[in-house]
């Protein structure tokens, strides 16, 4: 029985990368599944990562974690700061949590010190910071009904506000409140949110006696360390480099097993030992689906005995295989669309199972067979419990999912995030978007066009730069 389900229902973003404003809701509105699923369909450069890397950053957030540099050039170049806004909604058998969660982020220059004896140079590098973080909640049950009112706001100089609660949440203990407030000082040194700290969420569990606000926040907690995946774009770099990032969350009757596994394919990987059961298990388990959706295909695991890691702890040298009609080949020697499938594969077994489980993956058609890909998304939106959100350039899925699983970028950085008006059952969504293309029917653009003549041209014209 599932205790507790964690979904996403929408996300807003501004002044983030390419969106100005972009707001896009999860929710299928023309049909009722067990899954939740979201396609998101676009040209190039319309805004699709921009959604993946602010799941990401709300991962980054829940878990406490620090935010890497990168993000900080990561504002749009016209802004001060980014904000990313989310709706979740947290459910129990006998109660159910509506959230509101919204911080925003901003550059900074950090000094770097280098001192050689009495010489100092000082060297500036970008760096992150989140900041105005709010927490609001709504909550039902069948003994108590809480209108929608802000847990926690940390837009105050103060530790946070409304005062009501900071004191059901960490007490009020002078000292104690003198040291959250430098931890709140410290987080946003270091890149982390202050709301789910480590030190802030230690404090809640020593003091807070509220069972509504505890439930609230260990759920998205939890979520965010035990649920929520995010697949990006440098697994595909890393797969092209042959080495393999085998994500997974693996559960028995005993124990429940999250992380990632980084496997070289052109020589053996140390797992370390008391991991190489979970491997071979996890491995053991996606043979099940990888069997049927590439006929004759195994993976096998060649162990190649003993060894040690440099930090002198023992480890099982291993290779993988590929085993086809009961012949093995080294697995490095698969095609990347293989390759990219076995990465992700444990993952979309668990969105099939799981109700509580988030699954955000850039660019999921990479090397992927479309009519292969068309049908994986079928089963899943159709028969699967958890939830799946990808971009896409293979419009294969467009015909074989629902439609109000699939919403598009548009050319309009106000409005990045639409999803098509005027689609009858009838249609298939794959010319209807071909169409709009063509005829520009939405409210929105969803693509710029070019023009063949002008592209010809320009390639004619940088052809006679080398005499041709």
């Amino acid at each position: 029985m599932v205790s507790r389900v964690v979904r996403i229902e929408s996300i807003s973003i501004e002044n983030f990368k390419n969106v100005s404003k972009g707001t896009l809701n999860f929710e299928n509105k023309r049909k009722a599944y067990k899954s939740s699923v979201v396609g998101l369909y676009g040209q190039n450069g319309s805004g699709k990562t921009a959604l993946i890397d602010a799941i990401q950053l709300l991962k980054f957030a829940l878990c406490g974690g620090q935010i890497p540099q990168k993000y900080a050039d990561y504002i749009h170049v016209d802004a001060e700061f980014a904000t990313l806004k989310f709706e979740l909604i947290v459910r129990y058998p006998e109660e159910e949590y509506k959230v509101w969660y919204q911080f925003s982020l901003k550059k900074r220059m950090d000094e770097l010190m280098s001192g050689v004896e009495d010489e100092t140079d000082t060297e500036r590098i970008a760096g992150v910071e989140l900041f105005d973080e709010v927490l609001s909640f709504s909550y039902v049950s069948k003994e108590e009904k809480l209108r929608k009112a802000p847990l926690i706001d940390t837009k105050t100089d103060e530790l946070f506000v409304p005062k009501a609660k900071l004191i059901e949440l960490v007490g009020n203990n002078k000292e104690e409140y003198m040291d959250l407030l430098v931890a709140k000082r410290l987080t946003k040194a270091t890149s982390r949110s202050f709301v789910f700290s480590r030190e802030l969420i230690n404090q809640y569990r020593k003091r807070c006696q509220n069972r509504i606000y505890m439930k609230l926040i260990e759920g998205l907690y939890t979520f965010a360390h035990r649920e929520l995946f995010i697949i990006g774009t440098e697994s595909i770099g890393l797969i092209s480099l042959n080495t393999l990032p085998l994500v997974f969350k693996y559960k028995n009757d005993n124990s429940e097993a999250v992380g990632r596994i980084m496997i070289s394919l052109d020589r053996p990987t140390l797992v370390p030992k008391n991991a190489f059961d979970l491997f071979e298990k996890v491995i053991e388990n996606m043979n099940i689906v990888l069997e049927q959706i590439v006929p004759g295909l195994k993976i096998d695991i060649v162990d190649l005995g003993a060894s040690m890691t440099n930090d002198g702890k023992v480890a099982r040298q291993v290779q993988l295989m590929s085993l086809k009609n009961s012949k093995d080949i080294p697995f490095c020697y698969e095609s990347e669309g293989i390759k990219k499938i076995v990465s992700i594969l444990q993952l979309l077994i668990v969105v099939y199972n799981h109700p509580s489980v988030t699954v955000a993956v850039d660019e999921l058609d990479g090397g992927v067979f479309e009519y292969l890909l068309g049908e994986i998304l079928s089963i899943i939106s159709e028969k699967g419990k958890g939830q799946l959100i990808f971009t896409s350039h293979n419009l294969r899925p467009l015909e074989t999912i629902d439609t109000g699983f699939i919403a598009f970028t548009t050319t309009n950085p106000e409005k990045r995030y639409i999803r098509l008006a005027n689609v009858k059952e009838t249609n298939n969504l794959r010319d209807f978007y071909y169409r709009d293309i063509v005829l520009g029917e939405q409210s929105e653009q969803v693509y710029n066009p070019t023009n063949n003549y002008e592209n010809a041209l320009a390639f004619r014209e940088a052809g006679e730069a080398f005499g041709s």
